[in-house]
């Protein structure tokens, strides 16, 4: 968990940029900023490249009362799981210890597959 904190906090280090496109995670590093889509596929990546598993590319809302799709990470390790957003956060949080107004999932994806939080009880809040 140290690991994957660092690299959170290297990503929110990176000011907060809107693009319209998504951006790579070589594009991400080397832009002088970023926002929440590219900053979550960059982590996913680094993730994914050192082994990780369970981990959800999420697109939903941030509060309840938001009115933009934000972008972060599921991961589910060790019996727990966790909210990485390296846009927001500067470490992981446990999905139980957020409320059930905040990071509200409404697409997630995992590798190959694709779902829509509505149909994927997996992403939901105990």
């Amino acid at each position: 968990m140290t690991l994957v904190n660092r690299w959170i906090g290297d990503l929110r280090s990176i000011p907060y940029g809107f693009s319209p496109e998504w951006k790579t995670p070589a594009e991400v590093q080397t832009a002088p900023v970023a926002d929440c889509k590219g900053k979550a596929v960059a982590l996913y990546d680094r993730m994914q490249l050192c082994g990780a598993q369970n981990i959800r590319l999420i697109i939903g809302k941030r509060t309840s009362a938001s009115r933009k799709t934000h972008a972060w990470l599921e991961w589910t390790t060790e019996g727990n799981t966790y909210v990485l957003d390296p846009t927001i956060n500067w470490a992981a949080c446990r999905v139980n210890d957020l409320g059930s107004r905040s990071y509200i999932p409404l697409y997630a994806y995992a590798g190959t597959h694709k779902y829509r939080a509505a149909a994927a009880t997996l992403y939901a809040k105990n």
